[in-house]
């Protein structure tokens, strides 16, 4: 076993009060931040370690803190930071389906603040056996540690996190704000109404910044499900039935009102939300039980412990060093219970019957378990960025549909599909917090921290995310628009993980899913499973994780390319700091700028989108920032570029520095 940071014998203050309101605080920027950013890109990555240089840096001000104590603001801080992630991939589905009107407060406080409880609930008797006696690598995990042990030269690097931050800041602003520029490269043709070509950038330095992160594997991947979509899926499907067949069948799903309407520019777009990212779907779920299967064995285990912890109740704190003292299973068995209510009357609220409610609750305790111990066992194998919460998540509201379909018959599309989603929504949440809090956990076992102190901080930053997140969300509702583009709201954030859950959940009610798309997307994933196993017995470098893949197969194009050059800039700084003096220093200079980049850019949507609430409110024009009528996307490709150039030259600079 590994002997930690500070010894158990040891005893340091770590619950503070300073700790807990700077924890408390941190979790609501970053989840306010993350809630934006997922709306907008599809996907998070972690907070953990920007999480943990901003508390050193902060903590420093005072004379007595210390390490564990840094700890447990960047568990806080990151609990809510997760949670944003496990609402927006599924409750913004409610409001675009036309269920509600704007996200209800108390509702979405409620199930965001169950779900997260509940994911660290059910990790705690996982904590011993994935961390402890498997002990998987937690590759964030491990790095927040050595993060929070360079001390001082941590709480310093946090300029690297602010000049991020300005940049994507600053760059929102002109873009979003001003118009200065347009914030999309797009380029698309049509030869001979068969032969289709599309090509799109998204100018933002955030994106960049996400591919930066993951690396080019993951990237490339990303990328990889784009061009299985765009360039190979949706040319053969527009060249083998012809242009004026497919402009009409989008006529007739509603996206256009004649087939003179479609063009060129707009034919993928449409095609893309009417069919072809349900290629996304297929891989998902396919992806989603192969992580299953892969896990059985190992699952298995951690699921027995996690069982067996329930059942003897655990061993008495005092019985226990205190590196090793976890929540009494007393405790999170009461938890439990108490928790189960409030999530029961939600589903009660929606559904109006009494039996599907309880179905519906018994549903989301086994799933929650079930995936809050996948989601905790993957960020073990991969991290929490990498980690399959869509696959499982989709999973679960497929799963759902069919079975409420079969309790409440057809004529119950939208209260059906809602119920599918808000079982959906509890097992994201928890599944979200359950990857990132075990992140922590080994965060906290390298370092020495006390766990069941962990995970008290852990709900106190998962009730700061959901007192935050409904807000933030309304006001981006209102700002911004969520889901597909409308005359008020133009360029509205997208919400593709959550406007997928919807398809999936109407779909099933409604029998309008494209299931032969649905069927191919199922074999690609089965292709690249096949694929990775081949890299796997070749014990190849590079590997090719199924839902990376299934992930870019649904996101529109733009994002993928744009995550892919984070990856090409990730890859080209590896090869151009090898061997120099500080590699190390310089990783995490480019890891802090690329977090400001995304932490900016979203803090300064979420701001653009509250002016344009507070303009509306007081009945002046929203565009009236607007310096430009019509802009090009010239001007911010060449500042787009310019970004990267300086992240690339700073994070060379300081590996050549000496100590």
């Amino acid at each position: 076993m590994e002997k930690p940071y500070i010894d158990s014998n040891t005893s340091l203050p770590e619950i503070t009060v300073k700790a807990v309101l700077l924890g408390a605080v941190l979790s609501m920027v970053l989840s306010a931040a993350n809630a934006y950013f997922g709306l907008f890109a599809g996907l998070t990555v972690s907070a953990s370690i920007p999480a943990a240089v901003i508390s050193m840096a902060l903590l420093k001000v005072f004379k007595n803190s210390n390490i564990l104590e840094n700890n447990l603001v960047q568990t806080a801080a990151s609990a809510g930071e997760s949670l944003a992630a496990g609402v927006i991939f599924t409750i913004p589905a409610l409001v675009i389906m036309g269920y509600w009107e704007e996200f209800n407060y108390f509702e979405t406080m409620a199930i965001a603040l169950c779900g997260g409880v509940l994911g660290i609930l059910f990790t705690i008797p996982l904590r011993k056996a994935l961390i402890v006696e498997e002990n998987l690598k937690f590759p964030e995990g491990v790095a927040t540690a050595e993060v929070l042990k360079t001390g001082e030269e941590g709480g310093k690097s946090v300029k690297y996190l602010v000049w991020g931050s300005l940049l994507g800041g600053l760059f929102k602003l002109a873009d979003s704000t001003f118009n200065l520029w347009s914030g999309l490269f797009e380029k698309a043709t049509l030869v001979g109404q068969k032969f289709y070509g599309y090509f799109s950038l998204n100018l933002s330095p955030a994106l960049v910044a996400v591919g930066y992160i993951v690396g080019l594997n993951i990237a490339f991947l990303v990328f990889l499900g784009g061009v299985i979509t765009w360039w190979i899926g949706m040319p053969i499907y527009i060249g083998t039935n012809g242009f004026e067949s497919v402009a009409a069948e989008l006529v007739e799903l509603g996206k256009f009102t004649s087939v003179s309407d479609v063009n060129a520019d707009n034919i993928g777009g449409a095609l893309w939300s009417a069919k072809m990212r349900y290629l996304g779907v297929g891989a998902m779920v396919v992806g989603g039980l192969w992580a299953l299967m892969s896990l059985a064995n190992s699952l298995g285990t951690a699921f027995k412990a996690g069982l067996q912890a329930f059942k003897s109740g655990g061993t008495s704190m005092r019985d226990q060093i205190r590196t090793e003292m976890d929540t009494p299973m007393s405790w999170v068995l009461i938890g439990i219970g108490v928790l189960v209510v409030p999530i029961f009357m939600i589903y009660l609220s929606a559904i109006s019957d009494v039996t599907v409610s309880i179905t519906m609750t018994l549903i989301m305790v086994v799933a929650g378990f079930l995936f809050a111990a996948v989601a905790g066992y993957m960020a073990g194998l991969v991290g929490s960025s990498n980690n399959p919460i869509s696959g499982v998540t989709i999973a679960t509201i497929l799963f759902a549909s069919i079975l409420l379909l079969t309790l409440m018959g057809t004529g119950n599309e939208l209260s059906g599909a809602a119920g599918a989603i808000l079982i959906g929504a509890v097992v994201c949440c928890a599944a979200a917090i359950a990857g990132d809090n075990m992140q922590d956990l080994k965060a906290g076992h390298v370092l020495g921290a006390t766990p069941y102190k962990q995970q008290i901080m852990q709900v106190v930053g998962v009730v700061a995310g959901a007192l935050v997140i409904p807000l933030v969300l309304n006001i981006l509702l209102i700002g911004n628009g969520i889901g597909a583009p409308t005359p008020e709201h133009p360029e509205s954030l997208a919400a593709p993980q959550a406007t997928l859950m919807m398809s999936v959940a109407q779909g099933i009610f409604s029998g309008g899913l494209p299931w032969n798309i649905i069927y191919v997307g199922a074999g690609i994933a089965v292709a690249i499973i096949l694929i990775d196993q081949y890299l796997k017995s070749k014990e190849s470098n590079f590997r090719m994780p199924v839902l990376a893949v299934a992930v870019g197969l649904y996101l529109p194009f733009e994002l993928d390319s744009s995550i892919f050059v984070g990856g090409v800039l990730a890859y080209f700084l590896t090869k151009a700091t090898k061997g120099n003096k500080n590699v190390e220093r310089g990783n995490n200079a480019g890891l802090l700028l690329a977090s400001g980049l995304i932490t900016g850019e979203a803090l300064m949507g979420i701001l653009g989108a509250g002016l344009t609430v507070g303009i509306m409110k007081s009945g002046g024009d929203p565009n009236s920032m607007r310096i430009l009528e019509e802009s090009s996307s010239w001007p911010g490709l060449i500042i787009f570029a310019a970004i990267i150039f300086f992240i690339y030259r700073s994070v060379v600079k300081v590996s050549k520095e000496k100590d």
